[in-house]
């Protein structure tokens, strides 16, 4: 069991792209990594080896992409078990997951919304912990973009993530960029919602970029640099978690130099900074 490695600062997701760079020098704002385990989770050879190399250095966040929470077939236990095998050989200490559904039978390869009905608030609760048993350990569930509203809401988004969260006894995984990607989508004020959210709760970040299609459709694609509205409701979250809260950049393809990416984290870094500044109180 590798020596335990909590995430804090500004982090970047950790791509086999960016390894080379890397290895010739991480730049000084990035503190974390993130890494997805469906990727590296089983590997050996150079892949372990490589992987292993960062993670003796450096905190690294298990983010996960396939655990289906609010599915409707059973847990992957098996597939729990690998996780913690994996973030106890590198010393991970926070698993976050998407508070979506992506298999029935099979993997559907898309992260789809939950109806938003105490009939599933319930079921996805005891989902997370039932996963919170295997791997010893609360879990961030991440509020996720959405392209289509769920069939029968009894209730807004944001109260059935704090009823999920308050039921379940996890934490929240903030995603600024899918907020507003969603605000966009749909019509809602962004800043509202994120107001809105058990952020009392908030163990981890995500900031993205996005690509709005020619119809004006928002897509949360991860490959493009972070635009100012999404940067003001990092900094309007901060006001409210503090800046103490890791926060990784998501970029996924499209990916620049590192030095424009590390510009992106130093960005973030700078406004958890200025959170943590005390107020000055009015003369």
């Amino acid at each position: 069991m590798a020596a335990l490695r909590p995430p804090a600062g500004a982090g970047l997701g950790f791509r086999r792209e960016l390894i080379a760079p890397l290895q010739a020098g991480v730049p000084d704002a990035v503190r974390f990594f993130e890494l997805a385990p469906e990727n590296w989770a089983g590997l050996g050879g150079r892949s372990a080896r490589e992987l292993r190399a960062f993670t003796e250095r450096f905190p690294f966040v298990c983010h996960g992409l396939s655990l289906s929470l609010g599915g409707p077939g059973p847990l992957d236990e098996t597939w729990l078990r690998r996780i913690k095998a994996f973030m106890r050989e590198h010393g991970m200490t926070l698993y976050t997951e998407h508070l979506s559904w992506c298999a029935d039978d099979s993997h559907l390869y898309d992260l789809l919304p939950i109806p938003q009905t105490e009939e599933a608030v319930h079921w996805v609760a005891q989902r997370i912990r039932h996963a919170q048993d295997i791997l010893e350990m609360r879990i961030g569930i991440e509020n996720a973009s959405t392209y289509v509203a769920p069939p029968g809401a009894e209730m807004g988004e944001a109260e059935f993530i704090s009823a999920v969260v308050a039921e379940a006894d996890c934490t929240l995984h903030l995603d600024v960029n899918n907020i507003y990607v969603n605000s966009r989508n749909f019509g809602f004020d962004a800043h509202a919602f994120l107001q809105a959210l058990p952020l009392e709760r908030t163990c981890y970040v995500h900031v993205a970029g996005h690509y709005v299609e020619p119809d004006g459709l928002v897509i949360d694609t991860h490959g493009a640099e972070v635009i100012d509205p999404v940067w003001v409701l990092l900094a309007t979250a901060y006001e409210r978690i503090g800046g103490e809260v890791p926060t990784c950049l998501e970029r996924d393809f499209n990916l620049p130099e590192l030095p424009v990416l590390a510009a992106e984290v130093a960005q973030i870094a700078r406004l958890q900074a200025a959170a943590r500044l005390p107020v000055k109180k009015a003369a």
